[in-house]
């Protein structure tokens, strides 16, 4: 800075709104205080601003020191081993559409075994290494069905993280005891006051935690402020009872029968009709009763059905929702609700003694078949009644097992989740057999992973059918990425022979054979990867 310039900053008033100003505007339009028009004025500008930011800085007072971070909690649960805490690395490192897009070539997908090697990792106890925090929630930040293994496995050091970038305050809403007024579950006045004062996210995980240890507190809790909660709010609080449902939750949702709200009142009796002992229960298995019979007039004894006329009120305040949807008839939509909310048992006693597979194979007279077993398939599904989602299933290897048929596709994945695992596996199994792949995809979906070895041979045998036949390969990528994430590692072995490019029939898509070697190929390296991971996790720590 030179002398004079040095002087004329120094002559110039510490106002620093008014120099801001002049920097706007620019010095041709103003200048500044004490400086006459002329090619000096912009230096003397940014002199006075640089003297002005000097004495702003000096005249600061220090503030008051912020509050000690607290150091994280510490994680009780061993590490992982080493070679576990790689392969954890390199998963988190995998970004989708990283190769971009077209095939994807032999390399198996990550991020799509991150979910399976987080389930393990969790099953063995493991405690998150501290570096791959970062990355473990910047994963369950993008992908929400990542999130209870994640934060499961990230364990309290994550939630002191969260606390700390906004970008992770998910995880406060997703974990238990995430918040900043997490109580202490001893303390029963400690949940009182969360329950009365808590934000609504708050108190929607801390009544679904009391839920799963203490049914009855949660219940209680719940109670307590029901009439003041606004409707949206009790239809979530709500919900939070299907987990541990009994006996001992029929009056409070008897009273939610009468709510103010259509949509309360809806899953109120749903949840009640899902407790076969209910009072409701026995009201709509009277309904249903008047409306099914066994017309035994006939050579061969069929069901006979009479839907309601009408929807009364006590029909309404039981649940039954009284407009149907657009093109759908009222008497259909009315018995469709009365049956499949009335208790399964009702129906051998009404219907001649029969078991439920002989009921099912009864003829249903007048059309209304498609309709009586689409709800008996909804109570099966709501009541968990294997006996009844194994006669609505049928045999797999029937042909209406692969639709059109009175069961959907659909209520039939929806049936198999009643049964035990094996038993789901077996059935499936037998229907891919006899019906193929190209619908069997959503029945897969609710197959215990990894799959059985029937279901796994069922699917192999399958796929390399459909490559013999040279049949359009794109169409099956969606069973291929399945067999990748839930085929038994062990089979990999069994696949080798697979691997060739085969020879393309004449009428086959062109590339076929390659793409079919291709898929194969990253079948059988996901495989392997798969049970190096399983290994891996299972791998002792040395000894110091």
């Amino acid at each position: 800075m030179s002398r004079t310039t040095a002087t004329v900053a120094a002559s110039l008033p510490d106002h620093w709104e008014e120099l801001v100003t002049t920097a706007l505007l620019g010095t041709d339009r103003r200048t500044p205080p004490g400086v006459a028009p002329g090619p000096q004025a912009p230096s003397a500008l940014l002199d006075a601003a640089a003297a002005a930011t000097v004495r702003r800085r000096a005249g600061l007072r220090p503030a008051r020191p912020a509050e000690r971070l607290r150091p994280a909690p510490e994680d009780p649960r061993p590490a992982l081993p080493p070679a576990a805490a790689r392969r954890l690395a390199s998963l988190l490192a995998d970004r989708p559409g990283a190769s971009g897009g077209g095939r994807r070539g032999t390399a198996p997908d990550l991020m799509e075994l991150l979910p399976q090697w987080l389930q393990a990792a969790n099953a063995r106890g493991y405690a998150a290494p501290p570096q791959a925090l970062p990355a473990l929630l910047d994963a369950a930040r993008g992908r929400t069905d990542l999130r209870p293994a994640a934060l499961r496995f990230a364990g309290p050091r994550a939630l002191w993280l969260a606390r700390l970038n906004p970008d992770w305050r998910f995880a406060l809403r997703a974990a238990p005891g995430g918040g900043p007024s997490a109580p202490d579950p001893r303390d029963p006045q400690d949940i009182r006051r969360l329950w009365h004062e808590g934000l609504f996210a708050e108190r929607v995980t801390l009544l679904t935690a009391l839920r799963s240890r203490d049914a009855a507190a949660a219940r209680a809790l719940l109670e307590e402020t029901w009439a003041t909660e606004r409707a949206e709010d009790r239809l979530t609080f709500l919900d939070s009872l299907r987990a541990g449902l009994g006996p001992d939750d029929e009056d409070f949702l008897e009273r939610a029968l009468t709510d103010r709200s259509r949509n309360v009142r809806a899953t109120a009796a749903e949840l009640l009709s899902a407790l076969p002992a209910s009072a409701l229960a026995a009201r709509m298995a009277v309904r249903a009763a008047a409306c099914v019979a066994v017309d035994r007039r006939r050579d061969v004894p069929a069901i006979v059905v009479e839907a309601p006329h009408e929807c009364d009120a006590a029909m309404e305040r039981d649940g039954v929702v009284a407009k149907a949807p657009t093109g759908r008839g009222e008497r259909s939509w009315w018995l469709g609700q009365l049956v499949e909310a009335a208790p399964l048992g009702t129906w051998p006693a009404r219907l001649g003694g029969r078991t439920p597979q002989e009921i099912v194979a009864l003829p249903v007279g007048d059309g209304w078949q498609g309709e009586l077993h689409a709800a008996w398939c909804r109570a099966a599904v709501r009541q968990r009644d294997a006996e009844w989602s194994r006669a609505l299933l049928g045999e797999p290897s029937a042909p209406e097992a692969g639709g059109p048929g009175a069961v959907s596709l659909a209520e039939r994945a929806r049936l198999l989740a009643a049964l035990g695992p094996g038993e789901r596996a077996a059935w499936v199994a037998g229907f891919i057999e006899t019906h193929g792949l190209s619908e069997a995809f959503q029945l897969l979906g609710v197959c215990a992973v990894p799959w059985a070895p029937p279901l796994g041979r069922a699917v192999v045998d399958a796929l390399n059918i459909a490559r013999d036949a040279g049949s359009y390969p794109w169409s099956f990528s969606g069973v291929m990425g399945l067999a990748e994430r839930c085929l038994d590692p062990s089979e990999a072995s069994r696949l080798d022979a697979l691997l060739a490019v085969p020879d393309e029939p004449e009428d086959a898509a062109p590339g076929a054979g390659g793409y079919w070697s291709e898929a194969f190929q990253r079948l059988v390296t996901t495989l392997r990867l798969r049970g190096a991971m399983l290994a891996e996790l299972a791998a002792e720590e040395p000894a110091p």
